[in-house]
């Protein structure tokens, strides 16, 4: 990756994949605004480590993301690469899920996801260039017991993706989909060793994965060499999806 010195928006950048997102962005030479939602400490010590602009987006929010890019706006310039990491997760089996686990997971993986573009677009539109990047999961293509409301936002952002590819492509802006699978991160962490284990079995490669190799194939995306690259789903999930 050549050193570009574009303007580089990465919600929930805090730590996990989006910070291995913003180090990857930033050793390619662009200008990266950190995202951060409740991690605040996190963005600071992100930037303090790395460099980066911490700025706080409720994705969820229309004015809060509005806010976001007007501030990034004022401090670097105009968004030129955006990368939807944001997420969470509410799990919970289908019959004892709640409509807060259910609405409160669509709001942040998906409605944020479509916030954040339609926010970023019209820049990218004038400009004649740009670069989206959103962070899936293999459970939006293979679905995962105990996890409907994610891997149905998961499953809704293929769509999204595609859509807002084939609008954008006159533009010369690319909108591609990185679907991981089990990453070793903090959303991991709660879960018992065996558990973890188990996850790692089920992957052909035998292992979990780790954010720097979601941050490798999202930076290609993001990159030069991936211009003829759109509306495509890139697994980086040792082969726990492939086929779908």
């Amino acid at each position: 990756m050549s050193t570009t010195g574009r303007v580089a928006m990465v919600t929930g950048a805090s730590r996990g994949i989006g910070r291995a997102v913003a180090q990857a962005l930033l050793k390619g030479g662009d200008q990266v605004a950190l995202g951060w939602s409740k991690d605040q400490a996190g963005a600071e010590q992100t930037a303090a480590e790395l460099g980066g602009l911490p700025v706080r987006i409720d994705v969820t929010d229309a004015a809060s993301v509005d806010a976001a890019f007007e501030a990034v706006e004022a401090e670097l310039g105009k968004v030129g690469v955006l990368v939807n990491n944001a997420g969470v997760t509410a799990d919970g089996l289908l019959l004892r899920m709640t409509e807060e686990q259910w609405s409160s997971v669509l709001r942040t993986n998906l409605d944020g996801v479509f916030h954040c573009i339609r926010r970023a677009a019209p820049a990218m539109v004038r400009a004649r260039a740009g670069r989206i990047v959103t962070v899936g999961s293999v459970a939006g293509l293979l679905g995962s017991a105990g996890q409907v409301n994610y891997s149905a936002a998961k499953a809704g952002l293929v769509g999204l993706t595609r859509s807002v590819a084939r609008e954008l492509a006159s533009r010369n802006v690319t909108c591609n989909l990185v679907t991981p699978g089990p990453i070793s991160t903090a959303m991991l962490d709660p879960l018992p060793e065996e558990r973890r284990a188990e996850l790692a079995e089920q992957v052909p490669l035998g292992r979990l994965g780790t954010p720097g190799e979601v941050a490798a194939a999202v930076a290609f995306l993001c990159s030069d060499g991936a211009a003829y690259i759109t509306g495509a789903i890139v697994p980086v999930d040792g082969g726990l999806g492939m086929g779908h």
